[in-house]
């Protein structure tokens, strides 16, 4: 299995996914934190990957969705974006519906 095609398992098991730097319980970077934050005021279950642990994915995800940084928050394969994304949705009361995908 190509990364591509690991990637595209991956975001089929997950409808809501964060690939961000560090786990949910253990962010380890700020930016991961704040989206983990913001997370936490929705009632949406979420995967994640610790993208510090396998160089491959890491490089594979940002050619996969053409996006340079972490953390990506990715919803039924399409990503949402990235930490400044997430709180700006968050402050506009629009994540809710992109969490569902719309």
């Amino acid at each position: 299995m190509d990364i591509k095609e690991k990637i595209k398992a991956d975001l089929d098991a997950n409808p809501v996914k964060l690939y961000m730097k560090g786990s949910p319980s253990f962010p380890q970077c700020g930016f991961s934190k704040h989206v983990v934050d913001i997370l936490a005021n929705y009632d949406t279950e979420f995967g994640s990957s610790n993208i510090l642990e396998d160089p491959e994915i890491r490089q594979g995800l940002k050619d996969y969705f053409d996006w340079p940084t972490f953390p990506m928050l990715v919803v039924n394969g399409e990503l949402v974006g990235g930490c400044d994304i997430i709180s700006e949705l968050h402050a506009d009361g629009e994540l809710a519906d992109a969490l569902k995908g719309e």
